[in-house]
């Protein structure tokens, strides 16, 4: 069986909170919400679009929930074609990377982006021949399901026991819980590391090189 990583996109491999707040606040604006404060829409990045506008408009009705998650896509679209996205790999990201190709380790992609938003972030950093596996929001439910873990590993002839996920939220961490993977959680993201832990990572890494070392001390404990 192969050796597969999981990653989650944004807020793990790249830092695309400021764009992803402001193609929020645009959206509110629109709608004439009152826009949540940035520490609570930064909590939300990971979750499928429509959900992630739910938890931060509570009781509308479903229709008005995707009606404002298509304004956030459209806003952030518009972004993107002004030139103002702004997804910086995290540093540290790319070594991380060639660390894990070169111990033979299989790469994949889990996250709430949609297929366009991960392709062209994917081009700009010239990573898309580095995955096997690209799961996103558009063809799976909302994170925490584990749909996109047990998808990645079929594409990647992975079993759960050779599985790691590495992602920075608590969704993330309960993705991999369910489909049987092991979490290890991305310090440097959105959520604080104590929810990681809670909700099931067994590593929390303060840094991309600190995978290495979870990862180590992961296959000492599994042998």
């Amino acid at each position: 069986m192969n050796r597969l990583a999981i990653f989650d996109w944004d807020g793990t491999l790249v830092d695309s909170g400021a764009t992803i707040s402001a193609a929020t606040a645009e959206a509110f604006a629109e709608h004439e919400l009152e826009l949540p404060p940035e520490t609570d829409c930064r909590r939300v990045i990971g979750l499928g679009l429509v959900e992630a506008i739910a938890a931060l408009v509570p009781g509308r009705a479903p229709e008005e929930h995707s009606r404002i998650a298509e304004t956030y896509k459209r806003k952030f679209q518009g972004a993107r074609e002004q030139g103002r996205v702004e997804e910086p790999l995290y540093p540290g990201i790319a070594d991380l990377l060639d660390a894990l190709e070169a111990d033979d380790w299989v790469l994949a992609v889990a996250t709430g982006k949609s297929d366009r938003g991960l392709r062209l972030c994917l081009e700009c950093h010239s990573l898309a021949a580095r995955f096997v596996s690209l799961q996103t929001g558009d063809r799976h439910p909302s994170k925490p399901s584990p749909s996109m873990v047990l998808q990645a590993m079929a594409d990647a002839g992975a079993s759960p026991e050779n599985t790691i996920v590495v992602g920075d939220t608590a969704y993330d961490m309960g993705m991999a819980v369910g489909a049987g993977a092991t979490g290890i959680g991305a310090g440097w993201g959105y959520h604080e590391p104590a929810e990681l832990i809670a909700a099931g990572a067994s590593f929390v890494a303060d840094a991309p090189a600190d995978v290495l070392t979870c990862l180590a001390a992961w296959m000492d404990n599994t042998r």
